[in-house]
């Protein structure tokens, strides 16, 4: 197993600390307002429309104005609410999504003003299961805002929520599992030095799959935006807020996206680490280039999130909680059997050898059984006895039998008349 150097940690000076923390804050607020703008024009392009175009070249400034329009707008405290928790609960979302990057390594040891430092606030040996902790919390500033608010539609988001993070949560819990026990630690420079030969996407590539689906139902986004539902809840937890309070609401969702989306490039595809055939041009991998390959890797998990939005519609809850139960925590199980398995009859080597043949093998026999399970449910349904509640075509939602109305000699003189004319 790599063994984990932590001990390029903790000697910066107090004044490099400070200002890697406002490198990481400018990085973060920056990478939001790019992103807005980003995701606005790529939606108005897959839906055939212009999309911001005034403020600015070629509307380039529209987050920035936006942003200056809210802090302009009205804040108000809706009559019924708990003041202070409603004050309190954006930042409690805000907050734990800056907390969460302080341990992703976006580059190796760098001179920074004569220092020798990592690109990275620090490390810890469970540095990911703190990003778990972090951003776990987050989840409080939703709920809180829902309840606080005094009215009912938010409420309803607000738990939605915190039933969507815990079972998701799992499922992207037990996907790192498998990355634990190939790298052989929870560091995540260490995870970052464990692929440098060989990227755990192609190792690993079921954790990976459940990752991707459990990192857009954590961040609450389309297909997964049950919590801001506008259909049935009216804009969801944040429906009763206005001025810089929706605003921290709406930087904490992307913050978290690209906190995702670090975390996936870290645990999946290298890191900082340039890509093929990048990492055969000698110096590629030092000094501030991988800083480039890391926001790139970074970036193309946020297009993924925009492609998501743009195509896919929203789930129905019980199919989305069903996702996350029934199917993605018990292929998470069976995968880390599998990995542990093969981790403890090999070698480190022949462990990661086989390990690339199991994982597409089993992502063959995932895509073969999901059309038989399908007809079982067809045969089953066709089956079953009538009862009280028909089954839809979607699933197990109950839907009410629906019995049609006797037919009479009147009906059918009307609808000759209607013919007729």
């Amino acid at each position: 197993m790599p063994s984990t150097d932590l001990s390029v940690f903790g000697h910066d000076p107090w004044w490099l600390v400070l200002l890697k923390s406002i490198g990481i804050f400018a990085f973060l607020l920056l990478t939001v307002l790019v992103a807005i703008v980003v995701e606005r024009k790529v939606l108005a392009r897959m839906q055939m429309r212009l999309g911001p175009n005034r403020v600015g070249p070629r509307g380039v400034l529209q987050s920035l104005v936006d942003g200056i329009k809210l802090a302009l707008k009205e804040g108000f405290t809706p009559a019924g609410a708990d003041k202070a928790t409603y004050l309190l609960a954006p930042v409690i979302s805000v907050v734990p999504a800056i907390m969460a990057f302080a341990v992703i390594p976006m580059g190796p040891v760098v001179s920074l003003f004569g220092h020798a430092t990592p690109l990275q606030l620090t490390d810890m040996p469970v540095a990911v299961l703190y990003v778990l902790a972090v951003t776990s919390v987050g989840v409080y500033g939703i709920v809180l805002a829902g309840w606080a608010s005094g009215s009912t539609y938010p409420l309803l988001g607000g738990l939605r929520s915190s039933a969507q993070v815990i079972s998701y949560e799992i499922a992207m819990a037990l996907s790192f599992a498998a990355v634990f026990i190939m790298a052989g630690t929870m560091s995540t420079s260490g995870i970052v030095a464990a692929q440098h030969h060989e990227w755990f996407v192609f190792l690993l590539a079921p954790s990976f799959l459940v990752y991707l689906i459990a990192m857009v139902g954590e961040t609450n986004r389309a297909p997964f935006d049950l919590p801001e539902a506008e259909g049935e809840l009216v804009g969801g937890f944040h429906t009763e807020y206005s001025s810089l309070k929706f605003a921290m609401f709406m930087l904490a969702e992307y913050i978290n996206m690209i906190t995702v989306s670090a975390l996936a490039t870290t645990l999946f595809l290298g890191g900082w680490q340039s890509p093929w055939p990048l990492s055969m041009i000698d110096g590629a991998d030092h000094g501030w280039w991988p800083l480039l390959w890391f926001t790139g890797k970074v970036w193309a998990f946020l297009f993924l999130f925009i492609w998501l939005r743009a195509t896919l519609p929203r789930l129905r809850y019980d199919q989305f909680m069903a996702l996350g139960w029934k199917i993605l925590i018990p292929v998470s199980l069976t995968w880390i059997m599998v990995v542990a398995i093969i981790n403890t009859a090999a070698g480190q080597h022949d462990s990661a050898a086989l390990t690339s043949v199991a994982s597409p093998t089993l992502l063959l026999v995932a895509i073969l059984a999901l059309p038989l399970r399908t007809r079982l449910a067809a045969r089953r349904q066709r089956n079953s006895s009538p009862t009280e509640y028909e089954r839809s075509a979607f699933g197990d939602f109950p839907v009410p039998l629906l019995r049609e109305a006797p037919r009479t000699d009147a009906h059918v003189v009307n609808r000759k008349e209607e013919i007729d004319v």
